[in-house]
């Protein structure tokens, strides 16, 4: 390995584990091997193979234990990341858990991570129970865990495996992933974050997760694990990187690319966690907080107000009025399956806030119940800063303004509260 100024080389782990639990009270009465293939084809060939291998070998383990047995799994921590009050509540009173373990070297792909998810997922969804993914800290629906699994061509969507968590620090926010050591790479941090740039800053983020992650696991492709891969230490990220982390089709890059510089950041707890920080490239004369704001505009465009207020005239009472008629419909097709593979239903729904409802969309993961959505945030919420781009969020059918259906991005049907934004807007 040649070490240059131009390249930063990180440690490889020899292998790396994933832990996910389901509560229980009664011990289950079907083998994980039985629960994986009652999955059927709500999971692809890909994923049931490694799963079957995996059960079948000593990288995985699945096990009863008792609920004392296990670290204590901290409340707060599970609420920051989307925990309801009945998760917690049936977490309190389990008197076991059903531990699902996997191993496997570094590389793509994750097989530890894939394999684990659905065996725990199909075991969730066997004793209908919760499942918790232990690195994420977070419950995840079994349906919503199973949709996060690797499509027929192998793809996912990063943003079901990494969040980006921010919080209000002296300067700006402080923004850090929490997902990429799942794949052995350390995690993503940014300080001086301007405060207007909750949402694209997510974005971004995500998207210099996606560059990096892609190539780390390149530098893993080998048939020995390395001890090092080497990372640029000036990388770009573009409106492509960010399209596909969030499941987008892949598209040419039509903006960008921006540059930031990574910065080592070794923690001096031996408990704490070390980071990759993002900063401007050597010789930036501005603030960091001017720079990351420059990223944002070469990335998005001008910035505008992510911030939606209700609006009481006619044209938006009738476009409320309208989204909500064909919700029944639309679930009939979300959940019958009849939508394409390319199609993707989002819905926006009522935030109360001092001024008024803010207006938040979410992308549909699960609507098994007409009265109830699980759904991934697909932005930053002002109003309640637990609703962040990728957060899971359950959303009551009842709190539902619109509804659209994109392709390719493109907004195909529905969306007509946000029609009566924009007409107004140029108006």
């Amino acid at each position: 390995m040649i070490i240059t100024d131009d390249f930063l080389p990180l440690p490889v782990p020899e292998s790396l584990t994933a832990t996910y639990l389901v509560p229980v009270s009664t011990p289950p009465d079907v083998t994980p091997t039985q629960a994986l293939a009652a999955l059927g084809d709500r999971v692809t060939e890909l994923v049931h193979d490694l799963s079957r291998q995996m059960l079948e070998s000593p990288l995985m383990t699945v096990d009863l234990r008792p609920v004392d047995e296990f670290p204590e799994l901290p409340p707060d921590l599970l609420t920051a990341f989307g925990a309801t009050e009945e998760q917690l509540g049936r977490l309190a009173t389990a008197t076991n858990l059903i531990v699902v373990q996997a191993s496997y070297r570094p590389g793509w792909p994750p097989a530890h991570e894939w394999a684990a998810r659905a065996v725990g997922a199909a075991m969730a969804e066997a004793v209908g129970g919760d499942l918790v993914d232990v690195f994420g800290l977070q419950f995840l629906d079994p349906a919503t865990a199973l949709r996060s699994l690797p499509d027929p061509e192998g793809r996912v969507r990063l943003v079901d495996w990494v969040l980006v968590p921010y919080s209000t620090a002296e300067g700006g926010l402080w923004f850090t992933t929490k997902g990429l050591r799942r794949f052995g790479l350390l995690e993503l941090q940014a300080q001086e974050v301007p405060t207007h740039l909750t949402r694209g800053w997510g974005a971004v983020m995500t998207g210099v997760a996606r560059r990096l992650l892609r190539t780390w696991t390149d530098g893993l492709s080998g048939i020995e694990v390395p001890a090092f891969v080497q990372l640029p230490v000036v990388t770009t990220v573009t409106d492509h990187d960010i399209a596909v982390a969030y499941g987008y089709p892949r598209q040419q890059d039509a903006a960008g690319p921006a540059a930031l510089r990574l910065e080592l950041d070794p923690a001096t707890d031996p408990e704490a966690d070390s980071f990759l920080t993002l900063l401007p490239p050597i010789g930036h004369p501005g603030s960091v907080s001017r720079y990351f704001a420059g990223v944002c505009t070469t990335l998005f465009g001008a910035p505008r107000s992510d911030v939606r207020y209700d609006r009481s005239d006619d044209a938006m009472a009738r476009a409320v009025a309208t989204a909500r008629a064909g919700l029944p419909a639309i679930r009939e097709r979300f959940v019958g399956g009849s939508l394409a593979g390319d199609l993707q239903l989002l819905v926006k729904y009522a935030l109360a806030t001092a001024e008024g409802p803010e207006y938040v969309w979410a992308g549909v993961d699960s609507w098994q119940r007409p009265e109830q959505i699980l759904c991934t945030s697909a932005c930053d919420a002002v109003a309640d800063p637990t609703v962040r781009i990728g957060a899971a969020v359950t959303v009551a059918t009842a709190e539902v303004v619109d509804w659209a259906l994109l392709d390719r991005g493109s907004v195909v049907e529905g969306g007509w509260t946000q029609a009566v934004l924009d007409a107004g807007q140029r108006g």
